[in-house]
């Protein structure tokens, strides 16, 4: 039985992007055993693809601030052992920074990689035993199925699967709610807040509840804040990724921002919009397949009708 590695650790737009290339492995090599080096928070969300048999978390964020302390070091120590447990016929990174290439290094087996004309730092190259062009101005999804299949030895399939099923991750059924995505770490890919309201509203008009997912306190100020204007509207407490998804599969629309959660609701095939306002959709826009509409663009601040049309094309789409 093949033993086959996949090192792709953040950031989650990035971890569900590599999500396609799993399932491609999993198909053309059916008896392999699959396991994924990831980030300690994202580790949730990949446990659901059922073509992973194993996930190694990596704290490589949390370890940079606490390498003066000895416990950090024996977590370190434990993923090294945990890395290193097993002989892989092919390691493949399909992150192409530094650090991931080092821990391509780390792993026992033959080190796939993009060659220095298709990685985003060069160097890392260096690092692996056999290296791979693949076509730099594409979007993340091909680079990584690409990559992918030509370290495993076949070409990827023309159709995009990212492995998950919408119905079997759903919680429980509930009354039909638009998820709203205004956080994200970047101020400039952000939408303006009184947009938001407009569009909530009307949504709420529309018979939908409002949801307002966060991630960190200032993201949680802003959807308390909306949600207050709106004297309507369910903040979440903070939840695992795999509970997040979940909160997503059940939407009957998703509206958001360009950020990772965005790319889990194109990934479960949820009917999606997408607001882009300080960043281009080519390179890493959500694709899925589910209802998708893209509105804006870097520069272009789409108002609350046209989000609006964009919700009820969708909408329509998935009946």
């Amino acid at each position: 039985m093949s033993e086959i590695l996949f090192i792709k650790t953040s950031s989650l737009g990035d971890v569900v992007h590599h999500m396609p290339a799993v399932t491609d492995a999993r198909r053309h090599l059916p008896d392999a055993r699959f396991t994924w080096v990831v980030e300690e928070p994202y580790a949730p969300l990949a446990r659901l693809h059922p073509g992973i048999d194993t996930v190694i978390p990596v704290a490589s964020r949390r370890w940079r601030s606490r390498l003066h302390r000895p416990e950090t070091w024996a977590e370190i120590g434990r993923f090294r052992k945990a890395l290193r447990a097993h002989h892989y016929d092919s390691v493949v990174d399909t992150q192409g920074l530094m650090r991931t290439a080092l821990i391509a290094r780390g792993a026992r087996g033959v080190r796939h990689g993009y060659d220095t004309a298709s990685i985003r730092e060069p160097l890392a190259s260096f690092f692996y035993d056999v290296r791979h062009q693949v076509e730099w101005r594409c979007h993340a999804i091909p680079r990584n199925r690409m990559l992918t299949g030509r370290a495993l030895g076949y070409e990827p399939a023309s159709e995009i699967d990212f492995g998950l099923d919408r119905s079997r991750i759903a919680g429980a059924p509930r009354d039909p709610y638009a998820l709203l995505i205004h956080a994200t770490a970047r101020p400039e890919k952000e939408w303006p807040q009184g947009y938001w309201f407009s569009a909530a509203q009307a949504l709420l008009a529309r018979g939908l509840a409002v949801v307002l997912p966060w991630g960190s306190d200032a993201e949680r100020d802003r959807s308390d804040e909306l949600a207050a204007a709106l004297g309507s509207g369910e903040v979440p407490e903070r939840r695992p990724l795999d509970q997040v998804a979940a909160l997503i599969a059940g939407a009957s629309v998703v509206i958001g921002v360009d950020t990772g959660l965005l790319h889990v609701a194109a990934a479960l095939g949820v009917p999606l919009v997408g607001i882009f306002v300080g960043s281009e959709p080519g390179l890493t826009g959500p694709l899925g397949s589910g209802p998708i509409a893209v509105v804006g663009g870097k520069g272009v601040i789409p108002d609350a009708a046209e989000v609006l049309r964009a919700v009820d094309r969708v909408i329509e789409e998935a009946r």
